[in-house]
C-alpha cells in the first residue's frame, strides 16, 4: 500500500454530477485516483461512493478537502476522508471462548489486519496471559446482575481514554445496553454463531443437529439495541451432513466465525462499509 493513500467515502441523494465533481476536484488538486466504486440504491435513491486516492504533493490532500467542501454543499453530500495507512485503534472484548481472539491476534501480528489493539477486555480472567505475552493490556471486568451497568461504564471509559474507534465483540457473551450501542453506532462489530436469522439462544449447534440442517454459518454484524438484529456486514455458510456431530459442528463453526469476523474487520479498516438504515452497503 502506498504510504500516502487516502479514501474518500461519500453518500447523498443520487443526482447528475457527483462522480464528475469528485474526479475533477481530485485532478485539479493534484491527487491521483487509484480505485473507485459506487452504488445507486434504486429504492431509497441514495448514492454511495468510495474513492482511494494518493495526493501527489504535501498540500494536495488539504487543498482537495478545502475545494470539495463547496462542491459537497451544492450537492448535499455527506463525506469523510480517511487515512488508509493509519491503523484503526481497536478494543477487543471476549468471554471464555478464545478462537476468534487467537485468530485476530495472529492476523494483527502478521499485519493482515490494519488495527492497533488498545487492549483486551474480558469478563473472565483466563486470557490474561495470552494478552500479556503479546504486550497487550488486559482488563478483567467480571459481570454480574448487580455491577453490569458499572462494568459497561468502565468499558466505555477504556474506549474514550484510549481513543478506540472500533469495538470488536470477539465472542463476548454479554449483552450491551441499547444506550451503548446507540452511542457507538456503526463502531461495534459482533460475530454471531449462525447464518442469521437462525438458531438463537443456548447450544445453537445442538439445535442445528437435532433439526438435521445441511448448512451452518456465521454472521458478522454491527451491534444494536435489538439483540443479533443489527446491520449485517459479512456472512459465510458451510455445507454439512447428517454424520456431523454437535462437536464436529462446533469445530467447523469456530473456524467459520473466526474467518467471517476477520473479514468484517478488514472491510471496516478499508472503509468499505456504509451504514444505510438497517442495511450495509459494502464497496
Amino acid at each position: 500500500m502506498n504510504d500516502t493513500q487516502h479514501v474518500l467515502c461519500l453518500n447523498c441523494k443520487d443526482q447528475p454530477g457527483i462522480v464528475a465533481a469528485v474526479a475533477t476536484t481530485l485532478r485539479d488538486q493534484n491527487c491521483n485516483i487509484e480505485e473507485s466504486a459506487q452504488f445507486h440504491d434504486p429504492f431509497s435513491e441514495q448514492f454511495f461512493m468510495r474513492v482511494v486516492f494518493t495526493p501527489l504533493s504535501d498540500e494536495a490532500k488539504y487543498n482537495f478537502a478545502q475545494n470539495f467542501t463547496e462542491q459537497a454543499q451544492k450537492l448535499s453530500i455527506s463525506w469523510k476522508i480517511h487515512d488508509l495507512v493509519q491503523p484503526v485503534k481497536t478494543l477487543l472484548l471476549v468471554s471464555k471462548a478464545d478462537h476468534c481472539l487467537n485468530d485476530l491476534l495472529y492476523r494483527w501480528r502478521t499485519h493482515y489486519l490494519n488495527i492497533d489493539i488498545t487492549g483486551i477486555v474480558s469478563n473472565h480472567d483466563r486470557h490474561r496471559k495470552l494478552a500479556e505475552d503479546r504486550d497487550l493490556t488486559f482488563h478483567h471486568l467480571p459481570v454480574n446482575p448487580e455491577n453490569k451497568a458499572e462494568q459497561e461504564a468502565a468499558i466505555q471509559k477504556l474506549i474514550e481514554d484510549k481513543n478506540a474507534e472500533l469495538i470488536v465483540l470477539a465472542r463476548y457473551m454479554q449483552i450491551l445496553s441499547p444506550e451503548m450501542c446507540e452511542k457507538y453506532t456503526g463502531r461495534i462489530i459482533n460475530i454471531h454463531h449462525s447464518f442469521l436469522p437462525g438458531f438463537k439462544g443456548a447450544k445453537p449447534y445442538h439445535q442445528a443437529y437435532e433439526r438435521g440442517v445441511k448448512i451452518i454459518g456465521a454472521t458478522a454484524h454491527f451491534a444494536t439495541g435489538d439483540l443479533d438484529e443489527g446491520p449485517i456486514i459479512e456472512q459465510e455458510t458451510v455445507r454439512i451432513t447428517h454424520a456431523d456431530t454437535p462437536k464436529r459442528l462446533q469445530l467447523i463453526g469456530r473456524d467459520t466465525e473466526s474467518k467471517v469476523l476477520a473479514r468484517a474487520i478488514a472491510l471496516y479498516t478499508e472503509r468499505r462499509i456504509f451504514l444505510h438504515g438497517q442495511r450495509t452497503i459494502v464497496l
